[in-house]
């Protein structure tokens, strides 16, 4: 019941922020499969980011995350980190994204091992910088 729940969720929360680019954008509302939202959402994610409710975008995808973790691996889902190079310039540090609760429930921190820290609704951008680096790099 739980893995239908947290689909149904993911549904729902991709779906809700797709009907607010489809009507600031003016474009044609995708499918509702997992897949065809979150294709729909890359797409369009400069633009969403920039708009005054990107924190809330940020806050609900990382809940999904959460309970989608919960689901998959209830006992060791929610204690998962992520580490990558670092994205300021010049900096030898390694991104981690921890579990590890910051003001609220189901809100992680980021930070880079030399001292940067990134609040969680900064995680979209971050994540594009990090692949513009990789990309550098090769």
């Amino acid at each position: 019941m739980s893995a239908l729940d947290t689909r149904y969720n993911i549904v729902a929360v991709l779906g809700s922020w797709s009907e607010i680019v489809v009507e600031g954008l003016a474009v044609p509302a995708p499918d509702r499969s997992v897949a065809q939202l979150v294709r729909f959402l890359l797409r369009h994610l400069e633009w969403l980011t920039a708009q005054p409710p990107a924190d809330d975008l940020a806050d609900e995808i990382e809940g999904l995350r959460v309970d989608l973790l919960g689901v998959i691996d209830p006992e060791r889902g929610a204690r998962r980190t992520f580490a990558a190079a670092c994205v300021v310039d010049d900096c030898t540090g390694d991104i981690t994204a921890s579990p590890q609760v910051v003001g609220y429930p189901h809100r992680s921190s980021i930070s880079c091992s030399s001292g940067h820290s990134w609040e969680m609704r900064e995680w979209l951008t971050l994540r594009h910088l990090m692949n513009r680096k990789r990309e550098g790099v090769a």
